[in-house]
């Protein structure tokens, strides 16, 4: 929450990062910090009390937030590949076609996609029978362990999950792959001086997508696989890649870097101008 927070309070601020990049990845930080916080409070609490219970309806609230922001960051992550992708391919072209009102239109068509996606996956939940065990073996409610407890034939959940998860990840992922080849390509048929600048960005780009997108596809490829490797994944995607997220834009951006160093020296500054008050 802290790292993304920067990131997101350091865009604002810098007016040198107002342009469409900064802007996506704003949007990203405040989905992670919403794909960290969806599930993990009450997963410390329970650990902390012992008291390890969830109601229907808390449980049916979990998967739909927790879908609505992985499908967001999905198509938010296909957006920032697209931008890469024209800035590099098409630079002539960059400022016609990420516009200001590109970048929201994507931002919206990001946070509808998550709204439908969720609801999908929602819907087909409620619609399940469950007459038996309510014991959840997760960490948090998602459709592969809930399924688990439905009255229904586990292979047809399984092949749903599958068509309406486990593919779209897959694909999106194979179209984002697809893209990054072709950007570094790209670059290094045309090297210069920013040459390594761009390298960079686009390698933490990548890096970011393949932490989200590798445990998604496992988990939803395969929704009937060991639960303990489905553990152990789920709580990669949802709260280590968020933390990391922070960490790879920062690290590896020279851009955030200064910006947030100008920003802890102007708030230095600041509390040495502010004068003290004797009582």
């Amino acid at each position: 929450m802290v790292g993304n927070s920067l990131i997101v309070i350091t865009v604002i601020v810098d007016s040198h990062l107002h342009f469409p990049m900064y802007f996506l990845l704003t949007n990203l930080s405040i989905i992670d910090m919403s794909l960290a916080s969806f599930a993990t409070p009450k997963m410390i609490t329970d650990y902390l009390s012992g008291h390890r219970t969830i109601s229907f309806d808390g449980c049916i609230t979990q998967i739909f937030f927790l879908h609505l922001f992985t499908g967001t960051e999905i198509i938010l992550l296909m957006a920032m590949s697209f931008d890469r992708y024209i800035a590099i391919c098409k630079p002539l072209h960059y400022a016609s076609i990420i516009s200001p009102q590109m970048c929201v239109a994507l931002v919206v068509v990001s946070w509808v996609v998550g709204v439908m996606h969720s609801m999908s996956q929602v819907i087909f939940a409620l619609t399940l029978p469950f007459c038996g065990p309510n014991e959840v073996d997760s960490f948090f409610c998602d459709l592969p362990v809930v399924f688990q407890l439905a009255c229904v034939n586990t292979y047809v959940l399984g092949l749903f999950m599958i068509s309406t998860s486990g593919i779209i990840a897959l694909s999106c992922f194979i179209l984002l792959f697809s893209s990054y080849v072709i950007v570094l390509v790209t670059i290094r048929n045309h090297a210069s001086k920013g040459t390594s600048k761009l390298l960079s960005t686009c390698t933490a780009h990548f890096v970011v997508v393949f932490m989200f997108f590798g445990p998604c596809i496992f988990i939803y490829m395969w929704p009937l696989s060991s639960f303990l490797i489905d553990k152990i994944l789920s709580v990669f995607y949802t709260i280590f890649t968020p933390i990391l997220n922070p960490v790879i834009y920062t690290l590896r951006n020279q851009e955030v870097k200064t910006a947030m160093r100008k920003l802890k020296n102007k708030l230095l500054n600041a509390n040495k101008a502010t004068p003290l008050h004797c009582f």
